[in-house]
């Protein structure tokens, strides 16, 4: 029988299996932080066994066909290929975006509600995919047999990120959330993405503006490669590079100097455009400086439409977080 590990990242993938914890490891890679949601018909969808969905939406679409059919695992559903395998182990990153992930498969395992065989969740608390195989072999990583209570909990949590309001996530502070024990700091992680009550910004909009500040001006300074630099970890590469784009490109700018927009694949595929991205000088407008010593409102400037789970963030529907309510 086979051994099964279902994670979030391709390179963490490879590694679990060279590191032999499993024989096939499942990689399911979905961007949950940005842009809307998928349907719940979609979402649904995308763990039963493969129809016509297109590339990258089925949970299966991240693992070479040939490798899945040498362990008979070809287009299978989420519960069928976990019925089909001796041991199945959940490893998901810390990081908010897999714990979404985590949340997501977890319901959709649960509404199924058939019988399959132990389910074991590993808490992992490292980014495994920057491991080496050696690494992984030696982690003594905490595992704890998937339980009813964690279905209940991981529904919970996803449906409420999943709701028209940031309301239900916020209520998840005053849950026993230790079942899932990253979840915790990736519920308050998320808060601090919405607009602030002072700024109008995210966390992450705003440590880009403090990082131009501090004089790290080329734009791939402040990228998540220096992720001790950035020090928030909502967002991803392509998803910084979008938000300086909101910044440099907004009716009131809060940052200028960046030579090219938008930051797409197409720059990245030409390289003189490319280059004149990363040789970029970036410095703070005025409204920037205003932000940074937090004496401005963006969205008083600017127009606001972005997705936050299921929120549509608007000028007319601007959810606002305040650091403070974490203490009550």
């Amino acid at each position: 029988m086979t051994r099964l590990i279902v994670t979030d990242d391709p390179s963490a993938a490879g590694g679990l299996v060279e590191a032999g914890r499993a024989d096939i490891a499942i990689p399911f890679e979905q961007r949950l932080v940005w842009g809307p949601l998928p349907s719940a018909a979609r979402a649904a969808e995308s763990f039963a066994a493969r129809t016509n969905q297109e590339q990258g939406d089925h949970w299966l679409d991240f693992v070479p066909p040939k490798r899945l059919e040498k362990f008979g695992l070809a287009n299978m559903g989420l519960v069928e290929v976990f019925s089909q395998c001796e041991s199945v182990e959940l490893w998901f990153d810390p990081k908010p975006n897999a714990q979404l992930m985590l949340l997501w498969l977890l319901t959709e395992l649960y509404n199924q509600g058939k019988v399959i065989p132990s389910v074991v969740l590993r808490y992992a608390d490292r980014y495994i995919g920057e491991m080496d195989k050696t690494e992984i072999a030696r982690w003594d990583v905490p595992a704890v047999p998937v339980t009813e209570n964690h279905f209940q909990v991981a529904s919970l949590a996803w449906q409420a990120y999943r709701a028209s309001t940031p309301k239900a996530w916020f209520n998840l502070l005053k849950e026993d959330l230790s079942l899932l024990p990253q979840l915790g700091p990736c519920v308050i992680e998320l808060l601090e993405e919405l607009p602030s009550a002072t700024t109008g910004l995210g966390a992450t909009e705003m440590r880009i503006l403090e990082l131009i500040s501090a004089g790290y001006v080329r734009p791939f300074g402040i990228f998540p490669h220096g992720r001790s630099r950035l020090q928030r970890r909502v967002y991803g590469y392509w998803e910084i590079g979008c938000l300086l784009d909101g910044l440099v490109s907004a009716p009131t700018p809060a940052v200028e100097g960046l030579a090219e927009t938008p930051f797409t694949p197409e720059l990245h595929n030409l390289r003189e455009r490319h280059e004149r991205y990363s040789k970029s000088t970036l410095s703070l407008t005025s409204l920037g400086k205003a932000l940074v010593a937090r004496k401005d409102d963006f969205s008083r400037h600017n127009p606001i439409d972005r997705w936050w789970g299921g929120t549509h963030l608007t000028n007319d529907n601007l959810w606002r977080w305040n650091p403070a309510l974490i203490k009550l």
